[in-house]
């Protein structure tokens, strides 16, 4: 019963959305010594116009008029802008932010190879162009963008948490853990690299799939019947593990990697997400540890079942959504 104890879970079920939270992205490249090609996409929801918009890139008129577009659930938004002189040393500044739960990636490329990278908010919705900077800005924000999208993941947080349900030892529960991070490490770094590639549509509606297969053999085994994860869970955590690397690959097409630090922002990204994972893992257990004092072992079966049939329900609902949605 270790792993058991699901009360507070059920109240995190009752928030969960069909979608991850996507951050923002805001890109200024430098095509000339005056010339910054900027490119602006936030996702959005019914396809409309968002709050959010540039407030300024100071010193840099706009040069052309905006093409704008809505496509896959995101607003996307292209101009250039003509600076007077070197962009390093200003100030890009968003308004917008105040309205939303997610945060704005800021990526900036110069011709001489350099880039930047820096997390908006509603706190701090500006940013100072350094002369130079170093690769622990890179290693800062890929390492947060990395934890924040497993735990605002919720597809694969649900993933992770019915397979606490299932292992009922920290011994294989560690083999489990450590198939899933080699499986999705693999393909995320395959994908990201162009070495492999799968469409992104159906990667997310077997994602969810995947989370249904766990809740059935959840409730298979209540009926006496052991299923194939019980016995082997690391093998079905390292083959969904392959495709879920797929689904965090698809973020990071999202949100972008700069050019010459590809390899660095990939592993930090990869090494967040495994924190985001072990923050969340770690939770888990010890909100089992503290709650199994105070609920009885009758309560805890009731609550896991209705928390299993919660879970199985909403990802069919995704599964679904995703699958009308090729």
């Amino acid at each position: 019963m270790f792993f058991k104890i699901t009360f507070l879970f059920t109240l995190f079920v009752s928030f969960l959305q069909a979608d991850v939270v996507k951050p923002s992205y805001l890109e200024v490249i430098q095509k000339n010594n005056n010339t910054y090609s900027v490119l602006l996409k936030v996702a959005v929801e019914d396809n409309q116009k968002p709050s959010l918009s540039v407030r300024e890139i100071e010193g840099c008129p706009q040069k052309n008029t905006s093409l704008i577009r809505l496509a896959n659930g995101s607003y996307v938004e292209r101009y250039e802008v003509e600076c007077q002189e070197s962009l390093k040393g200003k100030t890009i500044a968003v308004e917008g932010l105040e309205s939303r739960t997610s945060d704005l990636l800021l990526r900036l490329e110069f011709l001489d190879n350099s880039s930047q990278s820096a997390l908006l908010n509603s706190v701090k919705n500006s940013y100072s162009i350094e002369e130079d900077a170093s690769s622990v800005q890179i290693i800062q924000t890929y390492t947060w963008l990395g934890i924040t999208h497993i735990l605002l993941g919720y597809d694969h947080v649900l993933f992770v948490f019915l397979l606490l349900l299932i292992v009922k030892s920290m011994r294989r529960l560690l083999w489990t853990i450590s198939a899933f991070t080699l499986a999705h490490s693999l393909t995320m770094a395959g994908a990201t690299l162009g070495l492999v590639h799968m469409p992104q549509q159906p990667v997310e509606a077997v994602i969810a799939l995947s989370i249904i297969f766990l809740a059935l053999e959840i409730m298979h085994e209540k009926q006496g019947k052991v299923g194939l994860t019980s016995q082997y869970p690391w093998i079905v955590a390292f083959i969904f593990g392959l495709l879920h690397g797929f689904g965090f690959a698809g973020a990071l097409s999202d949100i972008g990697l700069p050019e010459q630090a590809i390899t660095l922002a990939l592993v930090f990204f990869n090494i967040g997400v495994e924190l985001g994972q072990l923050i969340f893992v770690l939770f888990v257990v010890l909100i089992a540890l503290v709650l199994r004092k105070f609920i009885q072992r009758k309560s805890i079966e009731k609550i896991e079942i209705i928390v299993v049939y919660a879970t199985g329900g909403l990802a069919s609902f995704w599964m679904i959504e995703r699958v009308l949605a090729f």
